[in-house]
């Protein structure tokens, strides 16, 4: 089987490697360079502690089990360490009380904690006091997006696959046996199936096989899909694991370094405006550090990045074939970090005729031809 897949980010990485390791003949087309969209400006945090509805808890639960499995017991990439969440408001102490017994309900490892218990897996942690709840989920973890990236490249790389970067793909014509794919260089490629993994650009690449995937507007200043990240230089602090909070989500981020991210700022991006650390998000996030780790307030910002997610229209992942005929596969998911090992495998036994029952209610024959979908909201602090 020729198979064609549209864009190397992880979550195409992860379907070429899933592929190729079932025999298939695989080309993959990147308009730019591997991990230049999404996958390099993620906060690439493994969860599915806030995921819903209940199907699509399921489907992110499956995904943080595959990356552990995927992993092994050792990997540059993935970091098991859990997750750390804290509430101070009533609503967010409220909501998160829900979410552990609902959790608990589902089989799903969730820990109530006490401050003492927070500080002994976080001695550096600041937060304090009694109108504080803390929770742990022990098995999400954080990856290191582009070393996940080049594993998942070389393993496919080295079951025969091909990488085509600088490949934009500009037409996908239907043919009696499949597709043929024209790039912008003029290049033409053949193929049995297409399978799209192309993020914020879903809607344009699916339109191309006259396909209408609605995704939210990833170019818009405050849209659901835009959000800001922050990376300090080295800093010497002790943490081990992602921290979720009101106003800062923090991780390690290799060699020193934090990731920061504070959910309410993401309202001020806008891909029109060039981002400086210097800039006033920078400081914010500086300052709300400072207040949850100890020794970091002579950290700096070393870069401040905009996101630009994979959001379809719904809030939810996209999988699926587009037809009966079974040639083009989208794939889109605001969820690429945490479900790309599992999609690995799904999306490729689907492609050889397995249907998997965790993709039944992400098809993206759901949106037909009715009413477009509500865009999703913007992300509240507390909310994941």
């Amino acid at each position: 089987m020729q198979v064609v897949v549209i864009g190397a980010g992880v979550v195409g990485a992860a379907v070429t490697l899933g592929l190729a390791e079932r025999g298939a003949d695989v080309t993959v087309l990147e308009a730019g360079r591997p991990g230049a969209g999404t996958s390099g400006t993620s906060f690439a945090w493994v969860n599915s502690a806030n995921k819903e509805p209940k199907h699509y808890h399921a489907l992110n639960h499956a995904g943080v089990r595959a990356h552990h499995e995927f992993a092994g017991d050792r990997s540059p990439w993935f970091f098991p360490t859990g997750n750390l969440e804290w509430a101070v408001t009533e609503q967010h102490r409220a909501s998160l009380a829900a979410r552990l017994d609902r959790l608990t309900a589902r089989g799903y490892p969730a820990q109530r904690l006490t401050a003492e218990q927070a500080r002994e897996l976080e001695p550096d942690l600041m937060v304090t006091g009694e109108d504080v709840d803390f929770a742990f989920f022990p098995e999400e973890g954080h990856v290191l997006p582009l070393v996940l990236l080049g594993r998942l490249l070389g393993d496919a790389r080295d079951r025969g696959a091909r990488v085509r970067v600088g490949s934009a793909v500009v037409e996908i014509e239907r043919t009696a046996t499949g597709a043929v794919i024209g790039t912008a260089d003029g290049a033409r490629y053949a193929a049995d199936v297409v399978v799209s993994c192309t993020g914020r650009w879903t809607g344009a690449v699916a339109g191309l096989a006259g396909v209408d995937v609605p995704m939210v507007d990833a170019t818009r200043a405050g849209s659901a899909a835009v959000g800001l990240l922050a990376a300090t230089e080295p800093v010497a602090v002790r943490l081990s694991r992602v921290l979720t909070g009101p106003q800062l989500n923090v991780r390690p981020d290799g060699g020193g370094r934090l990731l920061l991210q504070g959910l309410d700022l993401d309202a001020r991006a806008d891909p029109a405006v060039p981002l400086t650390p210097g800039g006033v998000e920078g400081k914010e996030l500086l300052g709300r550090l400072a207040q949850v780790l100890r020794s970091t307030a002579d950290a700096e910002i070393a870069t401040v990045r905009l996101g630009q997610r994979a959001l379809p229209g719904d809030g939810l992942t996209v999988a699926g074939f587009t037809d009966g005929d079974a040639w083009f596969y989208v794939v889109a998911t605001h969820s690429g970090i945490t479900l790309a090992p599992l999609l690995r495998r799904l999306v490729a036994g689907e492609v050889f005729g397995e249907e998997s029952g965790l993709l039944t209610e992400f098809r993206p024959g759901r949106f037909g031809d009715g009413p477009q979908p509500a865009v999703a909201p913007a992300r509240q602090p507390g909310e994941q």
